[in-house]
């Protein structure tokens, strides 16, 4: 794999996080508040699956980043710290 398309792929996959994080941001707020029961389902369960998506993405990340700790890219390091991962 071209190191230039490997570093397009880590730069989508850290938008993705931090859309997500976004996303999670406003569900978190939103959960509970609703008078009805079906309304905070929804939102619980919508909840869920961003962290999960989350989750799998930065599992994608990781994967694609190299493996010495002093080759990570700081770029990298402060998205992953930013969205709290």
């Amino acid at each position: 794999m071209a190191d230039s398309y490997a570093h397009g792929q880590r730069d989508g996959l850290r938008l993705a996080l931090s859309i997500l994080a976004v996303e999670e941001a406003k569900w978190s707020a939103l959960v509970g508040e609703s008078p009805s029961w079906r309304t905070n389902a929804t939102r619980a369960v919508r909840l869920k699956t961003l962290q999960v998506a989350q989750t799998r993405i930065q599992t994608a990340l990781n994967r694609l980043t190299p493996k010495d700790p002093g080759s990570i890219d700081p770029e990298l390091a402060a998205a992953i710290e930013k969205a709290g991962l």
